[in-house]
């Protein structure tokens, strides 16, 4: 089991989310985006904004979704990573 936070995955919170996957992560993530939004948390609605642009760009995405694939499986099993990530995007 693997934790990972809201910011971590392109989001504006500290929540925890543990899996044993990426893509069960990722899912958790997503659905809190999805209530983050229905709320219309400002913050979040910033970070959601951030990663519709770089949806524009599907090979940045590509990069962006990877990386914190990369990031999720170097993480020790069943310990929280502190570490912030930041939306990077490329110049076109």
């Amino acid at each position: 089991m693997k934790t990972m936070n809201c910011k971590q995955l392109g989001g504006a919170c500290e929540k925890k989310f543990q899996a044993n996957s990426f893509d069960e992560i990722a899912e958790m993530s997503k659905q809190h985006g999805m209530e983050m939004f229905q709320k219309q948390d400002e913050s979040h609605l910033k970070a959601i904004h951030e990663i519709q642009e770089l949806m524009q760009k599907p090979e940045a995405m590509k990069e962006w979704f990877e990386n914190k694939k990369i990031e999720f499986e170097s993480l020790p099993e069943g310990n929280y990573s502190p570490l912030r990530s930041e939306i990077k995007q490329k110049s076109s």
